[in-house]
């Protein structure tokens, strides 16, 4: 970019006969640009502006916030990112906020200015667990009106995991608790709750006999949050935050149980490579992760007995965590429950009166395998046989058939006489 004066000299020096490289060898510049400045192609002051790579995707943002308008930009950069936006998330807020593309949303404006405190947490001393209730799950999930997601931060460096339940009452908490401690690659000293009723009595905070049970298993100590204290679970409650605008948002209607579970995993990992500043460092939450002293967990998880309930296909089949099993035939659209106790490798089906019907031992979750018993398979192949029959299925009569003629009484040509001869008592 020429100065002022630098473009005043060029002009004068055209003037007075010079050559463009003579002018660019006097004023120490690239003689393209000495050129543009004497065609008026560029201004003195002003520096070129680079083509926006952010233009292409402003109708995509525009359209995608007015649906959405509380869309995380973070969620909305995932999406331009696949797309193929190339820029840096700092210059995408910026446009964001250069083109005004966030309708404006008086709430959003407010602030409650109350004061937090700063709670520290040493390595390896907690994880945070809490619930988080999604709306409008996929109808094929079967998980009724809400998806349950457990949630279990580390409280020093912030890594996180999260895996989708049935429900959220004992024996889920349970298997979720261990899943998500496995996905962390331990625990900490210490579990706070906020006062989940399968946790503690809520009024008065103590732990139950049965959590106390597993607790005991898992070698940790129970922390319950004081009533009426949402800043003392921060840590998850910020995690939750993350799952819910830059996952659930996005999870489209036909995905799976185990697929959407894949999709919380990878956004996971991804909030992993978050930045951190550590007494004047910049390290990442992978890297305080690594350095937390976490204890081991036991080989297999708490034996709670975790029970649901499912309805019988036409092929006399039950999924159960993404896979198949049979039962005996004869029992099509029949509900009936399937019972496991975490760290057994077998499955139990029973019926409402807790007959078992059926016992298969239990493929890898999410595997997508169908587990056939012999028997089950010989009986459902005779059950099909004997009601298979070769007669062509009787075809429907129409209306003009279906009804009766009326009787007539026969004429002489109709009987066989000759004209004007009636027959016998006419």
């Amino acid at each position: 970019m020429l100065t002022r004066e630098e473009d005043v000299d060029a002009h004068a020096l055209r003037r007075q006969g010079w050559t463009i490289s003579a002018i660019a060898r006097h004023l120490g510049r690239d003689r393209k640009t000495i050129r543009a400045y004497l065609n008026g192609e560029r201004v003195p002051g002003y520096r070129r502006q680079s083509p926006d790579a952010f233009v292409p995707f402003l109708d995509y943002c525009r359209q995608r916030l007015a649906d959405d308008p509380h869309l995380w930009a973070s969620t909305l950069f995932d999406e331009v990112a696949a797309l193929g936006y190339a820029g840096a998330y700092s210059t995408f807020t910026r446009a964001l906020r250069r083109y005004q593309v966030r309708p404006h949303c008086e709430p959003c404006k407010t602030s409650t200015g109350r004061d937090v405190a700063v709670i520290a947490h040493p390595p390896g001393e907690e994880i945070q667990f809490d619930w988080l209730e999604l709306p409008d799950p996929p109808e094929e999930w079967a998980v009724g009106g809400h998806a349950h997601l457990l949630v279990g931060a580390l409280a020093h460096s912030g890594r996180w995991r999260a895996v989708l339940a049935e429900s959220e009452d004992f024996p889920h908490l349970v298997h979720a608790l261990d899943q998500v401690m496995r996905k962390l690659g331990g625990t900490a000293r210490r579990w706070r709750f906020d006062r989940m009723a399968t946790v503690c009595y809520p009024s008065s905070g103590q732990v139950t006999a049965a959590f106390a049970g597993v607790a005991k298993y898992y070698g940790a100590g129970v922390d319950i949050c004081p009533p009426r204290r949402g800043n003392r679970k921060g840590v998850v409650e910020k995690a939750n935050h993350s799952a819910a605008q830059r996952w659930w948002r996005t999870v489209p209607d036909h995905l799976t149980v185990e697929q959407a579970q894949s999709g919380v995993d990878k956004l996971a990992l991804r909030m992993d490579e978050r930045r951190r500043r550590v007494d004047g460092s910049k390290v990442t939450v992978a890297e305080l992760a690594a350095g937390e002293p976490l204890l081991d967990l036991p080989v297999r998880p708490f034996p709670a007995e975790l029970e649901v309930e499912r309805t019988i296909s036409p092929q006399s089949l039950v999924s159960f965590r993404g896979n198949y099993y049979s039962v005996p035939p004869g029992m099509p659209g029949a509900q009936i429950r399937l019972v496991h106790r975490l760290g057994e490798d077998h499955l139990h089906i029973v019926t409402a009166g807790r007959a078992v019907i059926a016992q298969h031992r239990r493929a890898v979750d999410g595997a997508g395998q169908t587990v056939r018993d012999a028997g089950h398979v010989i009986a459902l192949e005779r059950t099909v046989l004997a009601a298979f029959t070769d007669r062509a299925p009787a075809r429907p009569r129409s209306a003009a058939r279906l009804r009766r003629p009326r009787s007539r009484k026969p004429n002489g040509s109709a009987a066989g006489l000759p004209p004007g001869i009636r027959p016998n008592g006419s």
